[in-house]
């Protein structure tokens, strides 16, 4: 069976975005982070967007600018398979995306037995949440940023349950963030 993986960079004080969204916080550059990120994009798997996350990518990756700047990662994005959920778009012009409009859950557990690497999902926090409830994340790789906002938009807005995690991984980068690597404890 496929793992679900989370991969989201998150601040000191637990958010994913600013209370308008914005991530610039995120887009540190230096040599060590810049060839973490150009080897995670380099693999495989299947990228799962909410509809905000994935109108931020389709606005970014695909352009002239992305591959100027970011050329492995850009590569990788457009390359990899897409879905994104959504109730409101009509279609998903990104290279390799299919858009579902029905049921998350029963998408995701059909995504998950279907033969092929892994699954990934950025950002997406409604996603996330709704996901984690039903049990269906093997692992958050969480990117902690030495960065404070007050308040913001966190991944886990709306869990109703406990959501107990045991650390798996660590490593620090020379730009102070810190991967943190968790499973769902049984």
């Amino acid at each position: 069976m496929r793992k679900l993986i989370v991969f989201n960079q998150m601040t000191l004080d637990g958010y994913i975005a600013d209370r308008n969204g914005d991530m610039s916080w995120a887009h540190k550059k230096d040599a060590e982070w810049n060839a973490f990120v150009a080897d995670n994009a380099r693999g495989g798997g299947q990228l799962l967007f909410g509809r905000i996350t994935y109108e931020l990518m389709a606005s970014y990756w695909p352009t002239p600018l992305a591959m100027q700047h970011d050329p492995v990662v850009a590569a990788g994005m457009n390359r990899l398979p897409k879905v994104v959920f959504s109730r409101t778009l009509d279609k998903a012009s990104w290279n390799n995306t299919k858009l579902v409009k029905g049921d998350m859950v029963a998408a995701v557990r059909t995504l998950k037995k279907a033969p092929g690497q892994d699954l990934v999902i950025f950002g997406s926090g409604s996603v996330v949440s709704q996901l984690a409830q039903e049990g269906l994340i093997d692992e958050y790789q969480i990117v902690v940023n030495p960065v404070v906002l007050g308040r913001g938009k966190s991944m886990f807005d709306g869990i109703k349950k406990k959501l107990a995690l045991r650390l798996t991984k660590t490593r620090t980068f020379g730009n102070g963030n810190v991967l943190l690597c968790y499973e769902p404890m049984a």
